[in-house]
């Protein structure tokens, strides 16, 4: 499962509002090699569902993600924080062992 918190999902929603994107678009949520700390999160939207992905509904939202992600992403929260010190979307993943500062990038 991967959860978005009631922040995440109002700027969702706004952003999805602001670019016109189609009712049915998703949240498409990947994990990517690169970074400081090897693997970095990649966030999409999309409308197009892959024969191996996983689909996931939390407060509203579709998340969907693949086979190969969601290992890596299994129980993580999106959530989203603004302000001066704000960083935009970012991820509380249980499963990181390791995260560099910016929070872009992590490892397991």
């Amino acid at each position: 499962m991967i959860y978005v918190t009631d922040k995440a999902k109002d700027r969702i929603q706004k952003i999805k509002k602001d670019e016109n994107q189609a009712s049915e678009s998703f949240l498409r949520v990947s994990v990517v090699s690169g970074g400081c700390s090897g693997l970095s999160y990649q966030i999409d939207f999309d409308t197009e569902q892959r024969p191996d992905d996983q689909i996931f509904q939390d407060n509203g939202e579709t998340v969907v993600t693949d086979l190969r992600s969601m290992l890596y992403l299994f129980g993580t929260t999106l959530d989203f924080s603004e302000g001066l010190n704000g960083k935009g979307f970012f991820f509380d993943n249980p499963n990181a062992s390791r995260t560099c500062s910016c929070g872009e990038s992590f490892s397991v």
